[in-house]
């Protein structure tokens, strides 16, 4: 089984322009989170996927692999899966430019997914993480599961709701690190967005409503997105 990782990286951000240039402790904050992953000895290949010659001449700079978008993407999905159409590799994993504390070790139980389906029923794979906050913040995306800890449904508002508040319910984070299926990350791209994905805007309601299996691992990873200049300080006192 091939495995690859693959990075989006926009320069554009509506509220970080150029992030992912940004400075954390002497290198671009996507050299961290390249080198992070590739450091974890996982994968066949690593590539960033972008359409910026910025951030291209910085990874091309460190001697990182670079695969070009040639169209305008409207979610990670359809920029790593144009970047994939004609590579020979049977499972991609999308790891997210802006977290350079990612964990080898999630990333490692995710390709697990893959190599125990022996019936290959699985098409995606991806994290989610007990929460107790939050809960009604509609920026933080909840997903709930069957009992095998598939997927079910993803939403913005808090699911499940509580009839009786002595029913007892863990309410779990949806972890945006995705792995894929070769296949099923073609089919996404070549399916028009859905309409629930519309309504709350997450693109993994895609999959979802086209019949794909979502598998959702339990983690206690953390992560430090950069969304905002302040977690870039953040991850600047987390590297001292």
């Amino acid at each position: 089984m091939k495995v690859i990782a693959a990075i989006p990286a926009r320069y554009q951000a509506s509220r970080f322009p150029g992030k992912l240039l940004a400075d954390l402790a002497g290198k671009p904050v996507i050299q961290h989170t390249y080198e992070a992953v590739h450091n974890s000895g996982l994968f066949d290949n690593v590539y960033v996927v972008t359409d910026s010659d910025q951030i291209e001449n910085a990874i091309r700079g460190f001697g990182g692999n670079v695969i070009r978008s040639q169209k305008q993407h409207q979610c990670g999905s359809d920029r790593i899966a144009e970047a994939v159409l004609e590579l020979e590799v049977d499972v991609i994993i999308n790891v997210q430019g802006d977290e350079p504390f990612i964990s080898a070790a999630s990333l490692q139980n995710l390709i697990d997914v893959f190599q125990n389906d022996k019936t290959q029923s699985i098409d995606l794979a991806s994290l989610m993480i007990p929460i107790s906050e939050d809960i009604e913040n509609p920026n933080v995306v909840k997903v709930i599961t069957d009992l095998s800890h598939r997927a079910l449904y993803f939403s913005r508002t808090a699911i499940p709701y509580l009839r009786t508040e002595d029913t007892p319910i863990i309410y779990y984070k949806h972890v945006g690190v995705y792995a894929f299926r070769k296949n099923a990350l073609v089919d996404f791209y070549h399916h028009p967005p859905t309409p629930l994905e519309e309504a709350e805007k997450i693109e993994a309601i895609r999959y979802l409503e086209m019949g794909k299996t979502i598998q959702m691992l339990e983690t206690d990873f953390v992560g430090i997105g950069i969304d905002v200049p302040a977690d870039l300080e953040r991850a600047k006192q987390l590297m001292r």
